[in-house]
């Protein structure tokens, strides 16, 4: 007998999550899905169509909160550079899980066609931070590529908050290096 009450949306994506982290989106079935959560496939349709829709439930808290970061950013880019950085490194923590299966399987963005939105955010965050010059926005890209490889890298990390002033003291020192 399925398990259907108010949580088993939010369950769904929390298994799901864990699963695409770290098999992959490809190698995980919907199958395997319902079976760790002890519920039918019927059921699991019954809260997500396609295994698409399920991972764009999965992507839609990022995509918001990137769009709530830019929308930040732009105020405060320039003037305080180290409060964007922190709060890049903290979107990147709340989202690790996220990110982590998306390296296990970039081929999601292309699904999900954020492949180009994405690119246009971070290079939108590049610009607001250091500005047009080539020069710097290749130390941009080096700074907040690596405040999101810090997560990423230690995203199993029990101690992973512990990592972020380093982090931000090193991408301040890409940004601001002639």
């Amino acid at each position: 007998m399925p398990r259907l009450n108010a949580d088993t949306r939010e369950e769904v994506k929390t298994v799901a999550l864990r699963l695409f982290s770290t098999r992959g989106f490809e190698q995980t079935s919907l199958r395997e899905i319902a079976e760790e959560l002890g519920i039918t496939k019927a059921a699991l349709y019954y809260h997500f169509s396609s295994k698409r829709d399920l991972l764009s439930a999965l992507m839609t808290p990022l995509v918001e909160d990137f769009q709530r970061f830019l929308a930040e950013a732009e105020t405060k880019a320039r003037s305080d550079q180290r409060a964007v950085l922190e709060a890049y490194f903290d979107m990147c923590l709340r989202h690790r899980q996220v990110f982590v299966g998306l390296l296990r399987d970039v081929q999601v963005l292309t699904e999900l066609d954020l492949v180009n939105t994405m690119i246009q955010w971070r290079t939108r965050l590049d610009v607001l931070l250091v500005g047009e010059d080539p020069a710097d926005r290749v130390r941009a890209v080096v700074a907040l590529g690596g405040l999101q490889d810090c997560v990423i890298l230690f995203a199993e990390d029990d101690e992973i908050t512990t990592i972020r002033e380093p982090a931000v003291d090193a991408a301040l020192r890409a940004l601001n290096q002639p």
